[in-house]
């Protein structure tokens, strides 16, 4: 019964930490992403058109990245 109560507390922390370490990779991600963003906002832009091909230019970066994520994870997971 003892090592059953251990085996679920171990179960319970390392399920703790996990979580705790996936929200904080969110956070490094949303916080990149928003900077970009915030960088786009930033720039004095020409025409609607400019502002368009900086976030197509934006949408293409993350489509890449979760190409490589993807791609990573199919290897690897």
């Amino acid at each position: 019964m003892a090592s059953m109560d251990s085996s679920s507390a171990f179960i319970k922390e390392y399920q703790e930490r996990f979580e705790k370490k996936l929200k904080e990779n969110e956070i490094v991600l949303l916080e990149h992403w928003k900077a970009q963003l915030d960088k786009i906002a930033g720039m004095r832009q020409d025409s609607v058109a400019s502002l368009q091909a900086q976030v197509a230019k934006m949408a293409d970066m993350m489509a890449t990245r979760i190409k490589v994520l993807k791609k990573d994870f199919q290897q690897n997971g």
